[in-house]
């Protein structure tokens, strides 16, 4: 695996840098931070991650370990990718992404190419806990949701075959609560589809 590389930036383009390392050109997709903290033509040092795919193999590259870090974190959420993690890095810095995932700010994190309200939500239910800063009601808001409580049998269910505490707790959103445990499941379970 690729940590780091140091090299002359030959070009910068609209979303990535081209590293030269001794006579080869290493293509690395980079956060707006990034473009814009280094100069075409000088020596630079980039955090890289590296996405190695049957089809692609893509470097990731960031000036700060931070801010690579987050772009991990992001990795780890539900159908989140590199490219769509890419574009809440260009929302701006590490510090105001962070605030928005901890201050519940949905509508800051759909404003990134890609991201609609249920992935920004998710991203929310997710990450809240895990970026360094306090959460806001606004982020607990969002995870109980619906007046959904994480101890119902049926969310339970649902987690245990797989969903998220978000998903199962959308999915079981419009479902009448007194149904028998059995029901409410099954219909959760078709409306998932």
């Amino acid at each position: 695996m690729i940590a780091t590389l140091e090299g002359l930036v030959e070009a910068k383009e609209l979303d990535r840098l081209i590293i030269n390392i001794q006579g080869i050109g290493y293509e690395v997709f980079a956060s707006n931070n990034t473009l814009y903290s280094i100069d075409g033509g000088k020596t630079a040092k980039i955090y890289i991650y590296e996405q190695i795919k049957e089809d692609s193999h893509d470097l990731f590259g960031f000036l700060e370990k931070e801010e690579k870090r987050l772009f991990e974190s992001l990795l780890s959420v539900k159908n989140v990718g590199p490219r769509v993690a890419m574009s809440v890095l260009n929302l701006g810095s590490a510090t105001k992404v962070k605030g928005a995932i901890a201050g519940g700010d949905a509508k800051l994190l759909q404003s990134a190419k890609g991201v609609g309200r249920r992935a920004a939500e998710q991203i929310i239910v997710e990450l809240r806990d895990k970026v360094g800063l306090a959460s806001s009601t606004t982020a607990e808001a969002i995870v109980t949701r619906s007046g959904e409580s994480e101890k119902d049998d049926a969310i339970e269910a649902l987690i245990s075959l797989g969903f998220s505490i978000y998903d199962a707790q959308a999915a079981l959103s419009d479902i009448d609560k007194d149904l028998p445990l059995e029901d409410r499941i099954k219909l959760a379970l078709k409306t998932d589809k």
